[in-house]
């Protein structure tokens, strides 16, 4: 990976929000709306993807986490141990995303299994054998009221926008098979590592048809259990701060101020989660000095809120799957496999 740094021109942002409405548009598509020929919209795509500054992957959908389980969970190091086991972490497929908060000896790992059962394993037994792991704390998301895929930047016109939004998709019925196979966890993890591979390049890594692996990925698109995102090295876009904020409101109002919350163009994040405090609410800001002022816009949402902490996040290392250097750049991806069973866990030294 490069060394050099060179923040996002507007032309590559541009492009990255037009990616993030829709992933898997034709590069003719995309130019038409960019106002550029689709060689130059390909071309350009290739610098950043080659760079490790923006990519496309699978991402879950929103109907599978009612399949699943996740948790936000809070992993304190010895002192000094910190980079090692966030190194032996991120290969974990069940670690969605890591990232350093709280101070250097603390890490914010986002986690997802493929049962309530499994999380308890993960949580009680794996993490905290793992060498110079002090402590774990999970929350359970009971709900998402959003998650990072969903985030968008703002670098397109509201017309622009409106062209790229892919039409409305609609439930499937005959074909509606919600059990993810052994194939479609294969599947998933080839578009994991690019989320704009071709039916026929998936078809061929797998070693079926083409026809098998877009129907699936239609199937699973529409059922809700897969989506695709775009996401970029956030640090050389202009968005260098994330923060994540540990609140309540009262039981009743939860409905009612997630899905305000989730209007907030800054917020990435936002669930229900089981603890102290039963709201986690996670933003990308532009800068340090924006976050009480998105704190404020939070509590005028709702008068009983109650911010117990915010954490700002100091260096992301995985983001959904995606290994990550200083500039939040890609250098590696673990496909995220929240099904994978023989969790593997490499013991760190004593």
């Amino acid at each position: 990976m490069q060394d050099d740094v060179t923040l996002l021109g507007e032309d590559d942002l541009a492009l990255i929000h037009a990616l993030q409405v829709s992933p898997r548009a034709s590069w003719t598509e995309l130019g038409g709306v960019l106002g550029i020929d689709p060689v130059t919209v390909a071309r350009r795509w290739q610098r950043l993807s080659d760079r490790g500054e923006a990519w496309v992957c699978a991402s879950p959908g929103p109907a599978l986490f009612d399949h699943v389980c996740a948790a936000y969970v809070e992993i304190d190091c010895a002192a000094g141990e910190t980079e090692g086991i966030v190194r032996a972490l991120s290969a974990h497929p069940h670690m969605l995303t890591l990232e350093r908060s709280g101070g250097s000896n603390r890490v914010l790992a986002t986690v997802a299994t493929g049962d309530f059962d499994q999380m308890a394993r993960y949580t009680l037994d794996i993490l905290p054998a793992i060498a110079h792991i002090v402590a774990v704390r999970a929350s359970i998301v009971a709900h998402w009221f959003a998650e990072g895929g969903s985030w968008r930047i703002d670098a397109l016109a509201p017309d622009q926008r409106d062209r790229l939004r892919p039409p409305a998709v609609t439930a499937a019925t005959a074909r509606d098979r919600r059990h993810v196979t052994p194939l479609d966890r294969a599947m998933i993890e080839e578009l994991a590592r690019d989320g704009r591979a071709s039916y026929s390049a998936v078809a061929t890594a797998l070693g079926t048809s083409n026809s098998t692996v877009k129907r699936r990925v239609d199937e699973l698109t529409q059922l809700g259990l897969l989506r695709f995102r775009c996401d970029f090295a956030r640090q050389l876009g202009g968005w260098p701060v994330a923060v994540t904020y540990w609140a309540s409101v009262p039981t009743a109002a939860l409905p009612e101020f997630g899905y305000a919350a989730i209007r907030l163009p800054q917020t990435r994040n936002c669930a229900a989660v089981s603890g102290a405090h039963n709201l986690v609410v996670q933003a990308g800001l532009h800068s340090v000095a924006e976050v009480t002022r998105f704190e404020s816009r939070l509590a005028a949402l709702h008068p009983d809120l109650t911010i117990a902490e915010r954490t700002i996040t100091l260096r992301h290392e995985k983001l959904l799957g995606r290994v990550l250097d200083r500039y939040g750049r890609s250098v590696g991806v673990v496909p995220p496999d929240v099904w994978h069973n023989a969790i593997h866990v490499d013991q760190l030294g004593d």
